[in-house]
């Protein structure tokens, strides 16, 4: 039974949102649940139905299943020209989109201050997806 109801921690993770907006879509009537003591029990098919899609039934169990390692980071890159700036964000983008690994997780933003020429790339991923566009970056910002 245990693995037929999951916790709002869990549901979270599922979805990529923060837990209190999980509490919140409980609370607000849009995600239906259960409480046990002080904690919400939400159920495989409330979620499916919630999602409109189906959640695997290994997904959600916490520390009985796969270890995730992420990484955030902050690259800064100055004295950069507004072409360089504008090739470094679209390759990071599409790489981040088109990977085949899609079961890594990858988000990478972009900023470029171009009175300062100043550019800020925010990474968040897995070590291997976050390896991968470290070396992108390098091979477009640095001198060969």
């Amino acid at each position: 039974m245990s693995h037929d109801l999951l916790t709002a921690d869990e549901v979270a993770e599922l979805l990529g949102l923060h837990v209190r907006t999980v509490r919140n879509y409980v609370r607000d009537g849009r995600l239906q649940a259960v409480r046990i003591g002080k904690q919400y029990r939400i159920a495989r098919a409330d979620l499916q139905a919630f999602t409109g899609r189906p959640v695997e039934p290994g997904a959600g169990e916490g520390a009985a299943g796969r270890r995730q390692v992420e990484v955030t980071s902050i690259v800064e890159v100055e004295a950069v020209d507004p072409g360089t700036a504008g090739r470094v964000s679209t390759l990071l983008t599409t790489a981040a989109a088109g990977r085949p690994d899609r079961e890594e997780r990858l988000r990478v933003e972009t900023v470029y201050d171009q009175q300062r020429a100043h550019l800020k790339v925010v990474v968040l991923g897995s070590l291997t997806a976050t390896a991968h566009i470290f070396e992108l970056i390098k091979a477009i910002v640095e001198d060969p």
